[in-house]
């Protein structure tokens, strides 16, 4: 037993003693390739069972004849063993240089392919992060594109209508300030509206500004749902009779839920407006209110005579009035988009969809706790 414990000894202290230079190695050629690293691990193996064997032998005092046989058997094993980690070495090398490659053309814009061939775990690993990770940007570019395209629509939408009332408030104000003005007070009711008009667009903006900065403060109360309607028709009830249009609203659950009462109340109003003057006379604009698997879902139904298939993806795009048939006598295109920012932010989400004669709106809202 103290012989074995001996020899143990003799090939740990050798053994490590190839151990403590390959540790060294290693470090000076860490910013190498991992084939070299690979042949290093290889050839440290090797020495350390070369080390230890020499150690035994010489505190054995092993004859020439045989140290010779093991160093001969040793010398093989290191030769198999450096030509093995040399070819892995090199197949990793150009499976690493095969996704660098593919993660350049990725970089640079295009979309991510992986390289074809097998790897190991760990280099599969990075090729579907890298492959999940192009999903995710080229979505957000084709994000970007569409809201940079929302911009481009909005300035030029908004430059068109502010132009329009600018025009005319100048001419009227020349026209009162040379008292060319027949009616005055018809003049001055004029500018009142014109600037009620803008006075509303720049409410718009700075509400949409607010939704796109995460700026939206929400204080949310528990509420019900049939309250919330009901407050919503009543503040429409004027514009729809203007318009001669009805308003239904008798298959409206009372089902509560936790919401910022203002912005839901707004983004009814949004609805109801943008329902009522896109249905023609003797219409009918009908809201209704439901409880659907865990959320509210409320829904203004128009007469419209429905939205363009190609439109409907659009429709809460910032700026979007869609055809010039749909296009309201005033606004700027950014009612439906701030209806969406206002649902969303409280966790909800809003859909549209044809239906005979008209367009549904639904605002989908969670339920409240308890």
């Amino acid at each position: 037993m103290n012989d074995v414990l001996l020899i143990a000894v003799f090939a740990l202290v050798g053994a490590a003693g190839a151990g403590l230079a390959g540790a060294v190695v290693l470090r000076l050629v860490r910013h190498r390739s991992v084939a070299v690293s690979l042949a290093v691990v290889a050839a440290v193996t090797v020495t350390a069972m070369l080390a230890g064997t020499l150690a035994v032998a010489q505190a054995m005092f092993l004859s020439a004849h045989d140290l010779w046989v093991v160093t001969v058997v040793v010398a093989m094993a290191a030769l198999v063993s450096m030509a093995t980690a040399l070819v892995l070495g090199r197949w990793v090398v150009a499976r690493s240089r095969a996704l660098t490659r593919a993660a350049r053309d990725f970089g640079e814009g295009g979309g991510f392919c992986a390289p074809a061939g097998t790897a190991t775990a760990e280099l599969a690993a990075l090729t579907r992060e890298l492959a999940s990770t192009s999903a995710r940007l080229d979505a957000s570019r084709r994000r970007e594109r569409a809201l940079e395209a929302s911009r481009r629509e909005l300035v030029a939408w908004i430059s068109h209508d502010l132009r329009t009332p600018l025009a005319g408030l100048r001419a009227m104000a020349e026209a009162l300030e040379d008292g060319m003005a027949a009616d005055p007070g018809r003049y001055h009711r004029q500018i009142r509206t014109e600037v009620d008009r803008l006075t509303g667009m720049v409410t718009d903006l700075f509400e949409l500004s607010r939704i796109h900065a995460g700026a939206l403060t929400l204080s949310p109360i528990r509420m019900s749902v049939y309250d919330l309607v009901g407050d919503a028709l009543s503040g429409a009830d004027p514009l729809a009779r203007e318009h001669g249009v009805r308003l239904v609203g008798e298959d409206v659950a009372a089902v509560p839920v936790e919401v910022d009462g203002k912005e839901m109340t707004r983004v009814l109003a949004n609805l109801l407006v943008n329902a009522i003057r896109h249905t023609p006379a003797d219409g009918t604009v009908a809201v209704a209110a439901e409880r659907r698997e865990g959320a509210v879902v409320v829904s203004v139904t128009d007469g419209c005579g429905g939205i363009p298939a190609e439109d409907l993806p659009r429709v809460f795009d910032t700026g979007w009035r869609g055809a010039e048939a749909r296009t309201p006598p005033a606004g700027a295109g950014l009612g439906l988009a701030i209806v969406r920012g206002i649902v969303e932010a409280h966790a909800g989400s809003a859909e549209v969809r044809n239906v005979p004669g008209g367009c549904r709106f639904e605002v989908s809202l969670p339920t409240a706790a308890g």
